[in-house]
């Protein structure tokens, strides 16, 4: 007898955190906070354990931002705020 057609996972696509920002902070009158190099704490979110940048599709964020993030972890480990690789192991 033939299987039945599994059942696709509908996954719900996350909103990106800058975007979200961004219009908040216009409705506000306020100005939405840029992705900096120097802003390790905000930079450690978007890289593994490992040191490998995540996806944007495990991030959320939008091309532009991710793309923006890219660089300033790539920026932030040029200047040794951020490490190349873990030393865990």
């Amino acid at each position: 007898m033939a299987k039945a057609p599994a059942r696709e996972k509908v996954l719900k696509k996350k909103a990106c955190a800058f975007c979200k920002e961004s219009k908040a902070a216009a409705k506000d009158g306020k100005k939405a906070a840029a992705i900096d190099y120097k802003d390790t704490t905000l930079l450690r979110k978007y890289v593994s354990d490992r040191g490998k940048i995540r996806a944007r599709r495990v991030t959320g964020n939008c091309v532009q931002h991710q793309r923006d993030v890219a660089v300033a972890v790539k920026n932030s480990r040029e200047v040794a705020l951020l490490p190349y690789v873990s030393t865990a192991r």
